[in-house]
Parts: structure tokens; C-alpha cells; sequence
């Protein structure tokens, strides 16, 4: 990083009198032959990871009508009259959702009223759910309240598949 200053040195002054480097490798500036030439910065950010982006949040004071869809993480804690679609989904104590749900993960702390569909589906203690689930895993803690058919698929997000086949215990003969 710091070398000693060649001032005094004949081999590192020019004959016009001006100083320069006595080897191509004690300059920074200049690239050697041999050397690959250093990729440029921009050629990183396109394979460096995407940092996730925060949750969205629907305050509770929001009231939305209309359906939503969004392949990132949605935060409810308002009222929504419509469907929603997310990656996560987590609905606040204080939040009320009338339409159908869908998301790989669903969290209900709140009140749904219509179907919910994800690959993972959690009912806390203060869940309130008048509606089908269907689902992949489901937990449902105790305090929960609901009202519906729960059923279990493979593919809970595909409207069209269908349900995980029971399989019979083969008779012993």
C-alpha cells in the first residue's frame, strides 16, 4: 500500500525530468498483461441475492374493497372485502377478511369469513374462521373458533387438484 518514494533514484526519474513508476507492478493505475482484467462492479448485482422486501401492511383503520395479489408477504390488520392472494399471509387480531384467502402460509389471528387455501395453515387462539380450509398441514390451537369442512390436498393453491387419496390398510390373509 505505501512504498518508499524513489526521489533520489536515477533509474525512476525520465530524461525530461518527471518522475515515473521503476516497475510496471509498483503502479496501481497500470494494468499488467499477464493479469485478467478485473470484472466490473455491475456484473455482481445481477447474481447477488434479492434482499426481501418488508411486508406489506393494511393498517387498522384501512378498509379495502377489491380483490388482492402480490407473490411477496401481506400484513392485514384492517377490513378487506375481496380475495387476497400472497406468499404470507398473516391476518392481525384486529382484522376481518371477507373472501377467499390464498397463500403457501397462512396465518389467522383474526376473523375470516369465506374459504382459505395455502400450504400451510395456522389458527391461533384468537382465530375466528367461518368458511372451508383447505390445505396441505393445518395447526389449530386451542381458543380457536371454526366453522367448515377442512381438506386436505397436495396442491391446496391449485383450485382444480384434488384431494390427497386415503389410502386403505392392505388386509392380512
Amino acid at each position: 500500500m505505501f512504498s518508499k518514494s524513489k526521489i533520489n533514484d536515477p533509474s525512476s526519474s525520465s530524461e525530461d525530468g518527471t518522475s515515473r513508476p521503476a516497475t510496471p507492478a509498483a503502479s496501481s493505475s497500470t494494468p499488467s498483461s499477464s493479469a485478467p482484467a478485473a470484472p466490473a462492479q455491475n456484473e455482481f448485482k445481477a447474481s447477488a441475492p434479492k434482499a426481501k422486501p418488508p411486508a406489506s401492511l393494511l393498517s387498522p383503520d384501512l378498509h379495502v374493497t377489491g380483490n388482492m395479489k402480490t407473490t411477496g408477504d401481506i400484513n392485514v390488520e384492517g377490513t378487506v372485502e375481496g380475495d387476497i392472494r400472497a406468499h404470507l399471509l398473516t391476518i392481525g387480531e384486529s382484522a376481518t377478511i371477507k373472501g377467499e384467502v390464498t397463500a403457501d402460509d397462512v396465518v389467522i389471528n383474526g376473523r375470516i369469513v369465506g374459504r382459505v387455501r395455502g400450504l400451510k395453515v395456522r389458527l391461533t387462539s384468537t382465530a375466528r374462521v367461518e368458511g372451508d380450509i383447505i390445505h396441505k398441514t393445518i395447526a389449530i390451537e386451542s381458543g380457536a373458533h371454526f366453522e367448515g369442512s377442512v381438506q386436505r390436498q397436495d396442491d391446496p393453491l391449485n383450485p382444480g387438484a384434488k384431494s390427497a387419496p386415503v389410502q386403505k390398510p392392505n388386509p392380512a390373509s
